[in-house]
C-alpha cells in the first residue's frame, strides 16, 4: 500500500501540540489556539511520500505562498496570521512557518482547469467531459478550454488519491450555497493568478485550492498557487497535442517510471531513493518557478 516510506516523527517544541502529518507539512496548535504549519522538503508522487527530500523546497513553497496572499488579497482573505517563528522552535523552521487561523475547513479540493491535462486529459478522451461538465471535440493534451472550468475532487488520506467528482456531489455534500462560494471564489482566484502568471511568461495549466470558514466568511487556506498544487507551463514551449515542459515534479515522475529506478508503480513495493541528478534538477525548477512569478531571486 502506497503512503510514506519512511515516516517521519514530528519535533516536539514547547507549547504546541502536534496535530497532524502531512505529505509535506506538519501541523500544530499553539497555546492561544492558532494552527503552525511547517513546511518540510518531502517530495511525494504516485501517492507515495518519498524517502528523499528535496532541499529548500518548504521554504520554496511558503514563501511563494506567502507572495500569491498577497497579489489575492483583495479578492479572497486568507489564513495568515504570522510569520514569527515560535517559541522554541528549531532553527530550521525559518521560512517554512506559517501561523494560521483555525478555519473550519471545507472537505473539498478545490481545483480549476484552464488547460485540459492530467486526470482530465483521461476522462474527456472516454467521455468528452471533466466532472461532469461538457467540452468542445477536437481537444488533446494541453489545449487552452473556451473557459476556467470548476472541477472538485475528495480530499485523500496519505497514500490515497483524491477522487473527481461532480458539482452536484459538492453541493449534496456541502450544501448548495456553500458550494456555489466555493466555485465562485476558485475561479475568480484561478483567472487573477492566471493572468498574473501570463505576464511573466508562464502558463497556470490548472491549481488546486483549499478553503475553510471564519465564521460565515469563506478563507483561502493551506497552500496557494505553488508547483506542489498546480501545474506551471513555461508559455514560450507550450505546444497542445503532448505533454508539456513543467515547473514541478515531473523530473521525479519521469525518473520514477523510467527503466533506471527499477521500480514498478503497480506493485506493492515502496519507490527508491532519488538519484542526486534528479534530486538537483527538482529543486532548481521550484526554484526557478519562485524567481519567474515573483521577480525576485531566491538567493
Amino acid at each position: 500500500m502506497s503512503g510514506f516510506v519512511e515516516k517521519p516523527e514530528p519535533i516536539q517544541v514547547p507549547g504546541l501540540v502536534h496535530l497532524h502529518t502531512g505529505k509535506v507539512r506538519e501541523l500544530y496548535q499553539n497555546e492561544a489556539g492558532d494552527l503552525v504549519m511547517v513546511a518540510s522538503d518531502r517530495m511525494s508522487a504516485y501517492d507515495w511520500v518519498l524517502p528523499t527530500e528535496i532541499p529548500d523546497k518548504g521554504r520554496v513553497l511558503t514563501q511563494l505562498s506567502l507572495w500569491w496572499f498577497d497579489q489575492l488579497r483583495d479578492l479572497a482573505p486568507n489564513h495568515v496570521l504570522s510569520t514569527e517563528l515560535p517559541e522554541g522552535a528549531p532553527a530550521d523552521w525559518a521560512g517554512r512557518t506559517l501561523i494560521c487561523k483555525s478555519l473550519k475547513m471545507v472537505p473539498v479540493e478545490c481545483v480549476a482547469r484552464g488547460y485540459l491535462t492530467g486526470s482530465g486529459l483521461l476522462e474527456y478522451n472516454e467521455s468528452r467531459t471533466v466532472c461532469g461538465l461538457a467540452l468542445p471535440e477536437g481537444l488533446v493534451d494541453g489545449s487552452e478550454l473556451p473557459g476556467p472550468i470548476f472541477t472538485p475532487a475528495t480530499k485523500a488520506a496519505v497514500g490515497e488519491h483524491d477522487e473527481n467528482v461532480s458539482y452536484e456531489e459538492v453541493a449534496r455534500q456541502v450544501g448548495a450555497e456553500t458550494a456555489a462560494q466555493l466555485r465562485q471564489a476558485t475561479l475568480a482566484v484561478y483567472s487573477r493568478a492566471r493572468d498574473i502568471a501570463r505576464d511573466r511568461g508562464i502558463i497556470l495549466a490548472d491549481t488546486k485550492f483549499e478553503f475553510g470558514f471564519e465564521g460565515d466568511t469563506l478563507v483561502l487556506a493551506d497552500e496557494v498557487l505553488t508547483p506542489d498544487s498546480s501545474r506551471f507551463w513555461p508559455a514560450d514551449q507550450w505546444q497542445p497535442g503532448r505533454a508539456q515542459p513543467s515547473y514541478d515534479k515531473q523530473f521525479v515522475r519521469n525518473w520514477l517510471t523510467s527503466a533506471e529506478s527499477g521500480w514498478d508503480r503497480k506493485s506493492e513495493q515502496p519507490p527508491p531513493p532519488l538519484p542526486q541528478q534528479v534530486v538537483e534538477a527538482t529543486r532548481a525548477k521550484y526554484v526557478e518557478a519562485y524567481e519567474r512569478l515573483t521577480g525576485t531571486s531566491w538567493a
